[in-house]
């Protein structure tokens, strides 16, 4: 049977950041998400994941650049107002399918283990720290802008970072 490991939002993040004028970049996050981990044992080889990000949390520390992400530029909030992603395999790596603007696509992002251990209240805990890139185009997140100089303002490549931690129910 199963053991079911709920994502414990007060210890956990996800992260993105995005070249901006090609010259740096730009980091953002969702406040308001969360994550289920089905595992055989606590080796956690080939568990069930499946998370939920509510697309209208994200925050870039910019209400206008927040605003602009949450239109149909980009996350269409109003149509899509939930970003999935689940997957059946869990590894070294985590292959799954990616829901962001209605379009599904796989993806393959690498997974570092941290380990068990109890918090001092008797919680069995485990934790993730996970990296990886995705094409914002292939999900239909299509706006740019051309610079004066060549080049674009918003990068294609959106990389991908959550640190994870999960009490075991």
């Amino acid at each position: 049977m199963a053991t079911k490991w709920i994502l414990d939002p007060a210890h956990s993040e996800l992260t993105f950041k995005v070249k901006h004028m090609m010259i740096s970049n730009v980091k953002g996050g969702f406040d308001k998400f969360s994550a289920v981990i089905e595992a055989e044992d606590d080796t956690f080889k080939n568990a069930n994941v499946s998370a939920t990000i509510e697309a209208d949390s994200v925050d870039t520390n910019s209400a206008d650049r927040d605003k602009h992400l949450k239109s149909a530029d980009f996350f269409n909030v109003e149509v899509h107002p939930e970003i999935t992603f689940t997957s059946d395999s869990l590894n070294d790596k985590v292959t799954g399918n990616l829901t962001i603007n209605g379009i599904t696509k796989p993806v393959t992002l690498d997974v570092d283990f941290g380990g068990i251990n109890k918090d001092p209240w008797g919680n069995t805990k485990a934790g993730f720290s996970v990296e990886g890139k995705i094409n914002r185009k292939d999900f239909g997140l299509n706006w740019n802008a051309a610079l004066e100089t060549g080049g674009v303002l918003v990068s294609d490549e959106v990389k991908i970072a959550a640190d994870l931690q999960f009490v075991k129910e």
